[in-house]
């Protein structure tokens, strides 16, 4: 630790930031997520939080291309700097960034939920609900891949209520709520049949759509036990709207609840 006066303290920190400006040139990217390090406290030593939280910040984007580990170490200690200053929204972003890296680098889901959900809460604390919506999609996206139902449905139904009396969003509610019945139809028949008449009942809007219209085919064809039907259904929505590997997934997951079913969506 430099313990010089402030002026000696603020030339160590120039030289440090030129020194890791320096790194990201030549592409060494661990010297140059330490040097923004040492930068950043150096920063703390002289009560400049804005400046400690950026030089973080420029450590965990220098650090997310060599050491993924040590990038969540310096951005989760920027974070704690913006929520002690009150800046939940820039802690938000961070918390995004975070959940990224756990996603994509470390593969890591249940740690990019938690980041996902603090992002989430801090937006809707700053009345930045669409943003909050975001990162709980996200959450329940993969809260359905770990079947995790029960939170999966209280998410979609959560943004569904949410989007579904805005002009802007309300094409979207009907989505929110399809996912939220399969998910309901993995855990049980008859609770998604309940689900998609409360749906329509909070909604008009989706009775008149094609995913609420899949949706009766399907448990119907459930009913019968016809898995010849299910797949026939699917097939019929996926040839005018593609069904992504998340709805794929679910939907291979209820069909095999089906006696004798083999199991995919040919």
């Amino acid at each position: 630790m430099i313990t010089e006066g402030p002026h000696k303290v603020e030339e160590a920190c120039e030289m440090y930031c030129r020194s890791a400006n320096m790194f990201k040139m030549a592409k060494n990217w661990s010297a140059a997520g330490s040097a923004f390090c040492k930068a950043a406290r150096l920063h703390m030593q002289l009560q400049n939080k804005h400046d400690c939280a950026t030089s973080f910040i420029d450590a965990g984007n220098a650090y997310k291309k060599s050491d993924p580990n040590e990038a969540i170490k310096c951005l989760n200690a920027a974070v704690d700097i913006y929520t002690d200053m009150g800046r939940f929204t820039i802690a938000a972003k961070h918390h995004i960034s975070i959940a990224e890296i756990y996603e994509s680098e470390l593969v890591d889901i249940e740690k990019a939920i938690a980041h996902y959900e603090q992002a989430a809460d801090y937006y809707k604390g700053e009345e930045s609900n669409s943003s909050a919506n975001k990162c709980l999609l996200k959450v329940g996206a993969y809260c359905a891949q770990l079947e995790q139902y029960q939170k999966a449905i209280e998410i979609y139904e959560q943004v569904g209520a949410n989007t579904m009396d805005n002009p802007l969003l309300k094409y979207s509610a009907k989505e929110y709520f399809f996912k939220a019945s399969l998910c309901h139809f993995i855990v049980d028949e008859l609770n998604a049949k309940i689900a998609v008449e409360k749906y329509e009942e909070m909604f008009p809007a989706f009775s008149d759509s094609r995913e609420c219209k899949l949706l009766k085919k399907l448990l119907e064809a459930h009913e019968e036990q016809n898995s010849e039907a299910f797949t026939e259904a699917i097939k019929e929505f996926d040839s005018i709207s593609r069904l992504d590997q998340w709805h794929t997934t679910l939907l291979l997951r209820i069909k095999k609840t089906i006696q004798g079913d083999e199991g995919d969506l040919k």
